[in-house]
């Protein structure tokens, strides 16, 4: 027997579309699950925007107020995929009300925030999950059974880098996402907060750090109406950019591995450059975003020029067998949105969790707290997540 989800969407930008497909889609690539998400409503605060998606997506309603859906009875689901101002106030909210949460990262401007939000998921016992996206790759998960197996021995030190340039042009226009207020720390949330997740995913967890960070477009033009992504403006009225461009970080491991962590949103010639490097004693792991379905390993005992293999994913590894059934066909960026979606609703039929939690975004926010204070006082400093 199959029941029905009713699921809302609160904020309808980009993600808030990926939100939309991946949830008309788990049917497709997961029959058997107990649950069947039903698209019940779709807010959005730009007039419009909200009624467009209803139409396109097939959501039952539109609202502008996210209060509606805490108090909707159809609704037993969120996702939030608002600007990160607004992702305590709606989170907490969800949950009291007693809806299971599907909660894009970084999970509020602090780890105060994120851990305002789990608690609220903990009290309210509801399901609670975060949009690390990346840690679901299948080449990702192999990558971490391999660290652990002790394939290439004990880990050594890592190198996670993400770099793209959406912020680049110089006319790019004036969001949320430059202003402190709204959109945080900048990179560090929008990017290093999945640096700092694959991180502790493959490595464990973080124990200090010490970080550097850099504005390299101070100004950008404010834009005349709605936007939605990575729009342009020019022409008109400037103001500067609040948060930071670029974040480069060392940091320690509780194992005592070492790692690098650079990320930054104006990198010319970068386009989603995500990726790691994983060393250890007897070899190591490479994976590429751009290359994501693939592997590169290096294992054995020569040490000393010894070669590296590519490994291309297949059905027994994660979830790729619900999406192709031989190794080396293509899987996609929705597809990995698909997989986050299937895990949220297969933890509310089972009533545990499955992927990543709201613990992970503390985890993950705590570590960015800690390069802003390590950027200001100019030197090493701990992770604390409590």
């Amino acid at each position: 027997m199959v029941d029905a989800l009713g699921v809302a969407v609160v904020g309808f930008g980009w993600m808030g579309r990926v939100h939309s497909r991946a949830y008309a889609r788990v049917p497709h690539h997961y029959p058997h699950l107990p649950l069947r998400p039903q698209l019940v409503t779709v807010i959005d605060e730009v007039p419009g925007r909200a009624e467009e998606a209803a139409a396109q997506f097939g959501f039952a309603s539109a609202g502008r107020d996210w209060r509606e859906v805490a108090a909707d009875p159809r609704v037993g689901a969120v996702s939030v995929t608002a600007p990160n101002f607004l992702h305590r106030e709606i989170g907490v909210a969800m949950a009291e009300a007693g809806k299971h949460l599907w909660i894009e990262k970084p999970v509020g401007l602090t780890a105060d925030d994120a851990r305002a939000v789990a608690d609220a998921v903990t009290k309210a016992g509801v399901q609670g999950t975060v949009g690390f996206n990346y840690r679901g790759a299948p080449a990702v998960e192999a990558a971490r059974e391999l660290i652990a197996s002790g394939e290439i021995g004990s880990v050594t030190h890592a190198r996670i880098r993400l770099f793209s340039d959406y912020a680049a042009h110089p006319d790019g226009a004036l969001t949320w996402r430059y202003e402190r207020g709204r959109g945080g720390s900048g990179v560090l949330g929008d990017l290093a907060s999945h640096g700092v997740d694959l991180a502790r995913f493959l490595v464990g967890d973080l124990a200090s750090l010490v970080a550097d960070t850099a504005v390299f477009v101070p100004e950008r033009t404010r834009p005349t109406g709605a936007t939605a992504g990575h729009a342009l403006a020019s022409g008109g009225e400037t103001g500067p950019v609040e948060n930071e461009d670029y974040v480069g970080c060392l940091l320690r491991f509780a194992s005592g591995a070492r790692g690098v962590l650079e990320a930054c949103r104006v990198s010319v010639g970068e386009q989603n450059t995500y990726g790691f490097a994983v060393h250890g004693t007897k070899g190591a792991v490479f994976w590429d975003f751009r290359r994501m379905n693939e592997l590169a390993v290096s294992r054995g005992t020569t040490y000393q020029d010894q070669p590296v293999s590519t490994v291309y994913v297949g059905p027994e590894h994660g979830e790729f067998g619900a999406f192709q059934p031989g190794a080396a066909n293509a899987m996609g960026y929705d597809d990995l949105k698909v997989i986050e979606a299937y895990r949220f609703l297969r933890s509310i039929a089972e009533g545990t969790p499955c992927g990543p939690t709201l613990a992970d975004a503390v985890h993950s926010a705590a570590a960015l707290d800690a390069m802003t204070r390590s950027v200001e006082g100019g030197g090493w400093v701990d992770v604390r997540t409590s």
